[in-house]
């Protein structure tokens, strides 16, 4: 079963460093470049660039929590429950609120 994982080319998790301006600001995010992929793919989707993609969920993360805090792995989980929505397993919510109530009903059972 690993074979999948372990036999994939190294150079998809290899990390490249890309140079963006945010709001005028030079900024740098190291990622996977299998990240980079989906990203590039995410834009296309959205018919923009990666960088205005990037900037904008950026923008949107810091509108919802007041800043952005280890962004790149942010990216990686937007990647993610992307892949996890064109997979259709839609990011809706639902497992988040489930991981949440299983912490919940723990932390009651030991309390």
């Amino acid at each position: 079963m690993c074979e999948i994982y372990t036999k994939a080319d190294p150079i998809l998790y290899e990390s490249r460093t890309r140079s963006m301006r945010m709001h005028g600001v030079l900024t740098t995010i190291r990622l996977e470049n299998n990240f980079w992929e989906v990203l590039t793919e995410m834009a296309a989707r959205e018919h923009v660039t990666t960088n205005q993609l990037v900037a904008k969920l950026h923008d949107e993360v810091v509108a919802w929590r007041g800043e952005s805090v280890n962004f790149a792995s942010f990216l990686r989980v937007c990647c993610l429950r992307h892949l996890s929505s064109v997979a259709g397993k839609e990011p809706d919510g639902r497992l988040e609120q489930a991981a949440r109530a299983a912490v919940a009903t723990g932390l009651r059972s030991i309390g």
